[in-house]
C-alpha cells in the first residue's frame, strides 16, 4: 500500500502543480489587462491515516486564492471618462443580451455584475461602457431638482442630446452709482436676455440722479413688440429713503410707471424691481435684483463721479447641443452642452462586499455575488469604507510579474520533483515484481 500510496500522492502533486501553473499562466497573460485581479494557488493536504504509530500518504489539492481586494496601480488615462477606485469596492455593471446596434433598444441580463475595469467610453447608443462591453450602472438624478434615486442601479445613458432654452426671469445687478455724477448725464447698463425660444435681446437700464441719494431708473427694451419704453421707478439711498439703512445702500423703491413694479422695504430683504416685456412670444416678466435693502451686496451709491459696474447677470439660457460627458470624484455624471450649461444625469456609487475575495469570477474581469461574499452595498464614493473615485485614470492589473515568475520556477521544480517520486515508485514496484518472479 505504501508504494501505491506514494504514487497516488505524487500524482495528486502533479495535478496540484498543474493547477498552480494554470493560475500563473492566467496571471501572466492578464498582467496588462485593466482591472484584472490575480488568482494565486493555495495547497491543502488530504490525509488517509495519520496517528502516533502510522502515517499513510494522502494527497494534495490545489485551490484558487482570489486577490480581489488587492489594489492595482492607478494610472492616468487619456480617456476623459475613465474611472478608478482607490480603495475597496467595485463598479456595478450590466451585461447586454443583444448586440449593440446604433439606434436599437439594448436589453440587459437581470444578473448584476461588478468590476474594477473603469476604462469607460460612450458607445453609439449613448451608454457608458468599458472595454469588456459592460454597461456602467448608476443612480439616476432628476436634472430639475437634483434629487438622486438611490433605490435602483440602472445602465447610464445620455438620452438628452440638446439643452432646451430657458427664458430670462431674473437679472442681478451689482454696481456703484456715483454720488456726484456729471450734471445732466445719465449712466446706463445693458444686459442681454433670452426669450422662450432662446433668442437674445438687449435691455437697457438708464440711471438719472434726481437729487442727492435719489435716482430714477428707466428700462428700455428695443425688441419689445408692444412698448419699447417699459417703465421706470425711483430708487433712494441711505436716510433720504426714510428708512434706517446705512448711507449709500438702497433704502426704498417707489413711483413705478409702465409695467414696472417694486417691492416694499423690509430690512435685509431683496430689493427687487419687476417689469414685463414682450419679444413676440407673449408677456415675459423679468425681476431686476438690486441686492438687499440696507446691504452693500448689490446696487450702492458711494463717493465718485463715474458709474462702476461690478456685475450684471441673468438666468436665461440659449439652446445648446450635446458637447461632452464628464465625471467627478463624487461620482456625478454630467452632460455638457455647447451653450456652456451642464446637467447631472446620474451618480456612480461604489459597491462593497463583506468578503470580496469570495466573489465569483466571470468573463471580462467581472464578478457576481455569492452566498459567502455577502450582500452588495452601494454607497457614495469615499463613505463607510467605500473607496474614492479617481477621474481620468484606470486601475491596472494587480499582477506582479516578478512574483509570478518566482512562483513559476517553484511550480516547475515541484512538478519535476513529483515526477521523480512517480518514477521512483514505479521502479520500486518493478523491482518488487521482478523479485517475485
Amino acid at each position: 500500500m505504501s508504494l501505491f500510496g506514494a504514487m497516488n500522492t505524487a500524482i495528486s502533486g502533479l495535478t496540484a502543480q498543474s493547477a498552480a501553473f494554470t493560475n500563473i499562466s492566467d496571471n501572466v497573460a492578464n498582467s496588462q489587462t485593466v482591472g484584472y485581479k490575480e488568482v494565486n494557488t493555495a495547497f491543502e493536504d488530504y490525509l488517509t491515516v495519520s496517528n502516533a504509530s502510522i502515517n499513510e500518504s494522502g494527497a494534495v489539492v490545489a485551490k484558487p486564492q482570489y486577490m480581489n481586494n488587492v489594489q492595482g496601480t492607478v494610472a492616468q488615462s487619456t480617456d476623459p471618462l475613465a474611472l478608478a477606485i482607490a480603495g475597496q469596492g467595485f463598479f456595478a455593471v450590466s451585461q447586454p443580451t443583444n448586440a449593440p446596434i446604433a439606434g436599437a433598444v439594448t436589453t440587459f441580463s437581470p444578473t448584476q455584475y461588478y468590476t474594477r475595469t473603469g476604462d469607460f467610453q460612450l458607445n453609439q447608443n449613448g451608454y457608458i461602457v468599458n472595454s469588456a462591453g459592460q454597461y456602467l450602472n448608476g443612480w439616476t438624478v432628476n436634472s430639475a431638482t437634483g434629487a438622486v434615486n438611490a433605490n435602483a442601479l440602472v445602465p447610464i445613458q445620455v438620452n438628452q442630446t440638446s439643452f432646451n432654452p430657458v427664458a430670462t426671469s431674473q437679472v442681478t445687478l451689482s454696481a456703484n452709482l456715483p454720488a456726484t455724477p456729471p450734471t445732466g448725464t445719465a449712466v446706463s447698463s445693458q444686459v442681454n436676455v433670452y426669450d422662450s425660444l432662446g433668442t437674445s435681446h438687449s435691455v437697457t437700464l438708464n440711471w438719472t440722479q434726481n437729487a442727492t441719494n435719489d435716482w430714477t431708473v428707466t428700462v428700455n427694451s428695443p425688441d419689445d413688440t408692444t412698448s419699447p419704453a417699459v417703465g421706470s421707478a425711483e430708487v433712494k439711498f441711505g436716510s433720504t429713503s426714510g428708512n434706517a439703512v446705512a448711507s449709500g445702500t438702497v433704502g426704498s423703491l417707489s413711483n413705478a410707471t409702465g409695467s414696472m413694479t417694486t417691492t416694499g422695504y423690509t430690512a435685509g430683504s431683496p430689493a427687487n424691481l419687476s417689469f414685463t416685456t414682450n419679444f413676440g412670444q407673449g408677456a415675459q416678466t423679468i425681476t431686476l435684483n438690486l441686492g438687499d435693502f440696507g446691504q452693500s451686496t448689490g446696487l450702492t451709491q458711494y463717493a465718485g463721479t463715474t458709474y462702476s459696474l461690478a456685475g450684471l447677470t441673468q438666468n436665461g439660457v440659449p439652446p445648446g447641443s450635446f458637447s461632452s460627458i464628464t465625471t467627478n470624484t463624487s461620482g456625478d455624471v454630467s452632460v455638457n452642452y455647447s451653450n456652456g450649461q451642464s446637467q447631472v444625469i446620474a451618480q456612480v456609487p461604489v459597491v462593497t462586499f463583506a468578503s470580496p475575495n469570495s466573489l465569483q469570477n466571470q468573463n471580462g474581469q467581472s464578478f457576481t455575488a455569492t452566498s459567502t461574499s455577502g450582500n452588495p452595498l452601494a454607497q457614495n464614493a469615499g463613505t463607510n469604507g467605500a473607496g474614492s473615485l479617481v477621474t481620468g485614470s484606470v486601475e491596472q492589473s494587480n499582477v506582479d510579474i516578478a512574483t509570478q515568475f518566482t512562483a513559476l520556477i517553484v511550480a516547475q521544480q515541484a512538478y519535476s520533483a513529483n515526477t521523480k517520486v512517480v518514477t521512483s515508485a514505479n521502479q520500486m514496484l518493478q523491482e518488487t515484481i521482478s523479485m517475485v518472479q
